[in-house]
């Protein structure tokens, strides 16, 4: 689910730091490893690190592990589904792997042997990147030859050419990740955006999470989405897309994409959260879309 409350006011780095959202999903992963009982659908560490909040972050509203769990179990479904994912993929031979919105993903900290099949492409504002890589080097975290930046304003297909510029081969197939970005959108720029990533090299992949209207969410989970709204908005980043799944579809499919496919809510707890005692499960309210070229 996407960002649910205010942004946290105590930044680590005198730089521009991530949004309030990066930062809460980084804390969410790192909850997950101290709350919820083994087995743990993720183990990041690394997050945590790069977020260093304020001692008491635990006691803080948005971190309560009852009121957040079905928050918490979607965000880590859709993170250990694209690593899933991008593993697959990188066993059938594709070499790069492209992050549209990176925030604090830890990916390349924590999977080295993947990455080191891979070129890694991190696509975020610059300011946001530029905190990164300072945190990233306070910690003594390395920058392997197959890590790549590429900062980006966003405006229009600017991004494209940046991620060419960081060295992105359009020419050869990859994996795409876009996870908590669509609903920022309009639907047009949505649109675009698969237009776009539909003319990638014939066997790329993309996974794109998005937010489905109030009236198909479970009814105890609208009041979630009620509060994402209006946190949302306050932060001056409102939600401008929601899309039903067949809607999505049908806009992947227009846009070029060979097949698309839906994963719901229902899937990843099928997936990853089935036999638990502890009754962690995803929430409804965000799925992912599942397309290739």
């Amino acid at each position: 689910m996407a960002d649910a409350w205010s942004p946290p006011s105590a930044t680590p780095s005198p730089a521009a730091a991530p949004d309030g959202t990066a930062i809460r999903v980084a804390l969410w992963r790192a909850l997950h490893l101290e709350v919820d009982a083994p087995p743990h659908v993720l183990v990041d560490e690394v997050g945590l690190r790069l977020a260093a909040p304020a001692d008491g972050w635990r006691e803080r509203p948005d971190m309560s592990p009852a009121f957040t769990a079905g928050f918490r179990a979607s965000i880590l479904a859709r993170a250990r589904f694209i690593e899933d994912l991008v593993e697959s993929e990188a066993d059938r031979g594709v070499t790069q792997y492209v992050i549209l919105g990176a925030g604090l993903d830890t990916f390349a900290q924590r999977r080295a042997d993947l990455g080191g099949r891979l070129q890694v492409f991190e696509v975020d504002q610059p300011l946001t990147q530029q905190w990164k890589r300072q945190r990233l080097a306070e910690l003594g975290y390395g920058s392997p030859g197959w890590l790549h930046f590429a900062p980006s304003s966003f405006e229009g297909e600017s991004w494209w050419q940046d991620l060419i510029a960081a060295g992105f081969d359009p020419a050869s197939p990859a994996v795409v990740a876009s996870t908590g970005v669509a609903m920022y959108l309009t639907k047009d720029a949505n649109a675009a955006t698969l237009r776009r990533l539909a003319g990638l090299a014939h066997g790329s992949t993309l996974a794109m999470s998005f937010l489905l209207p109030i009236k198909l969410l479970a009814p105890e989970d609208r009041q979630g989405l009620e509060i994402s709204q209006r946190g949302a908005a306050a932060s001056g980043t409102p939600f401008l897309s929601f899309f039903a799944p067949d809607e999505l579809l049908a806009l992947a499919r227009t846009a070029g994409f060979r097949k698309a496919r839906h994963e719901s809510s229902a899937d990843q707890n099928a997936r990853y959260f089935a036999g638990r005692t502890d009754g962690l499960r995803s929430s409804t309210g965000e799925d992912l879309l599942v397309a290739t070229t």
